[in-house]
C-alpha cells in the first residue's frame, strides 16, 4: 500500500512563505546594489574607450605628419619617428579594443541585472499590495434588532 501524502502544517508554510520574502528582498536589495556599482564600472570603461580612441586619433594625425616628413626628406629620423607612431598606434589600438570588449561585457551584464531588478521590484510592490489587503481588519457588522411583533 503506498503511503498517504503528510499534509502540511500551517507553522510550515508560513515558515516557506518568510522564507521566500525574505529571499526576494535580499534578491532586490542585492540586483540594486550590482546595478549601482556596475552602472559607476560602466561610466569608468566608457571613459577609458573614450580617452583611447583619441589618443588613437591622435596618433593618426601625427602618423600622417611623420610620413610626410619622410617622404619630403627620408632620414634616420624620420624612418625611427614614423616606426615610433605606428607602434603607438598598434598599441592604442589594442587597449581600445580591450576596452571596448569589457565595455560590451559589462553593459550586457548590466542589462541582465535591470531587468532581474525590475522583475524583483515589481514582485515586491505587488505582494505589500496584496499584504495590506490581506492584513485589512474585518469590518464590524451591527447586530440586526429584531423586529418588534405588532
Amino acid at each position: 500500500m503506498a503511503k498517504a501524502k503528510k499534509v502540511a502544517s500551517s507553522a510550515s508554510v508560513n515558515k516557506n512563505i518568510e522564507t521566500a520574502l525574505a529571499a526576494l528582498a535580499a534578491a532586490n536589495s542585492d540586483s540594486a546594489a550590482a546595478v549601482s556599482v556596475l552602472s559607476k564600472a560602466g561610466k569608468k570603461l566608457t571613459a577609458a574607450a573614450k580617452s583611447a580612441s583619441k589618443k588613437r586619433a591622435a596618433l593618426m594625425k601625427r602618423k600622417k605628419t611623420a610620413t610626410a616628413k619622410n617622404k619630403k626628406a627620408s632620414t634616420a629620423d624620420t624612418r625611427k619617428a614614423l616606426k615610433t607612431v605606428a607602434k603607438d598606434i598598434a598599441a592604442a589600438s589594442k587597449v581600445s579594443a580591450k576596452a571596448q570588449a569589457e565595455k560590451k561585457a559589462n553593459a550586457d551584464e548590466l542589462a541582465a541585472l535591470k531587468a532581474g531588478q525590475r522583475q524583483a521590484a515589481a514582485y515586491v510592490k505587488m505582494i505589500e499590495k496584496a499584504d495590506k489587503v490581506l492584513n485589512k481588519p474585518k469590518k464590524k457588522r451591527k447586530k440586526k434588532r429584531a423586529k418588534k411583533a405588532a
